[in-house]
């Protein structure tokens, strides 16, 4: 009997834990579970108010100002000194366009402005010969004049001697016809004096002087100077510090005057464009301090500050220019925010970084500083970098200090 009942004693104890079990781990599940719902809520609130405090986005990429190299003239590639991707410097010669025809336009222009120059010394010539014919005709008016006067006089004094008989009739006719011919010499020095004085302004009309200025030898000179400047438009230069991109071109091609060859994008200057949503523009500031990660450097920090915010994207949903708008369908409970793309200068950045235009950006941005704080958990990058899970060595596969270039070097 003692033995039996010992049994049934192990038997209840036996229920009493498998119903106390279920009990204890039910319990635990729901601790567990209100604990982890209430940590998510917590970081949920954690993470909400960083981003409040510290807005950020993955949707950013790296830019540079990009210009096209397109000749002023036309003609065929004579000399090619670049290759794609390759670095250049402000002034270096990229390429020549035949400058032959512009050399000989060149010796045109100076020939000209050498016959210019002469003709100029002719028309002055001819001034200085019309001004002393000018000189000769008044002398000659002058001497005619004093010669026809005294003819009148004098026959003025024979014509009453005529019926006294004191002077024949010849010598009044004489004396008359010595007055005539005098008055019509006088009317002929007049008539030389005004040619004389038309060929005078013909002469400066021709020479095209004013105020000190000839108008000829000033147009002559222009074309000159045209002329020069086509020729220099021949050797085509790196307009700034940058990298020659897209160039598919080679010795011999024809180009054309406007038309791009390649492109060369500036180095000197460096930008982020990173696209906000609308609901953190409230929280941007011109000026804010912008800490920046690139992809391919997750390891390194890149200082930045924000240049300025957009105003206007594209709105794809609005009215067109179309006559009748286009209306797409959209659920009202469903509502996207738009982005707002944020201009981020590059200021700083480590040498071992890279920078290449549209290179992928994370970027935060950090209200009220001046200069990146510190790194955050720096022990987790020196386990990744032992682990070889981020490259912290310098690429040698391009020259530092021309790939890497800082704003203001």
């Amino acid at each position: 009997m003692k033995k039996v009942h010992l049994t049934s004693k192990n038997t209840d104890q036996a229920k009493q834990k498998r119903l106390v079990k279920p009990i204890v781990q039910s319990t635990l599940g729901w601790v567990l579970g209100i604990g982890l719902i209430l940590l998510g809520a917590f970081s949920m609130l954690m993470l909400a108010a960083e981003l409040e405090d510290q807005p950020r986005t993955e949707d950013a990429y790296t830019r540079a100002n990009v210009i096209g190299i397109a000749p002023h003239v036309s003609g065929r590639i004579m000399e090619l000194n670049v290759q794609d991707n390759q670095p250049v410097k402000e002034g270096d010669l990229l390429f020549v366009v035949d400058p032959r025809p512009f050399e000989i336009a060149l010796q045109e222009a100076q020939a000209e402005l050498q016959l210019v120059n002469l003709a100029i010394k002719g028309y002055k010539d001819q001034i200085k010969a019309s001004e002393a014919r000018i000189v000769a005709a008044k002398a000659k008016i002058a001497q005619d004049q004093a010669l026809a006067d005294y003819a009148s006089q004098y026959l003025a004094r024979v014509e009453p001697l005529l019926g006294s008989r004191f002077v024949t009739p010849d010598q009044v006719d004489k004396a008359r016809s010595e007055a005539l011919s005098m008055t019509a010499a006088v009317a002929t020095s007049q008539a030389n004096l005004a040619a004389a004085e038309q060929e005078y302004q013909v002469s400066v009309t021709n020479l095209g002087e004013t105020e000190d200025v000839n108008a000829r030898r000033v147009a002559a000179q222009v074309e000159v100077n045209r002329a020069k400047l086509f020729l220099d438009y021949c050797y085509v230069e790196a307009p700034f510090d940058g990298y020659i991109t897209n160039l598919n071109i080679t010795i011999g091609e024809y180009a054309n005057v406007g038309q791009e060859v390649f492109a060369i994008v500036d180095r000197t200057v460096w930008y982020v464009m990173a696209n906000f949503k609308e609901t953190y523009l409230g929280y941007l500031t011109i000026g804010d301090t912008v800490e920046i990660y690139l992809m391919a450097y997750p390891q390194y920090r890149v200082k930045g500050r924000i240049q300025g915010i957009g105003w206007a994207i594209t709105d794809t949903e609005g009215p067109t220019l179309d006559p009748i708008p286009t209306v797409s369908p959209t659920l009202d409970w469903v509502r996207l925010a738009q982005r707002f793309p944020v201009r981020i200068v590059v200021e700083d950045h480590p040498p071992e970084v890279t920078l290449r235009m549209g290179a992928t950006a994370l970027v935060i941005v950090l209200p009220g500083e001046d200069d990146l704080p510190k790194a955050r958990f720096p022990w987790i990058r020196e386990l990744f970098a032992k682990l070889n899970l981020v490259d912290g060595s310098v690429r040698t596969d391009q020259e530092p200090d021309k790939r890497t270039v800082r704003p203001g070097d």
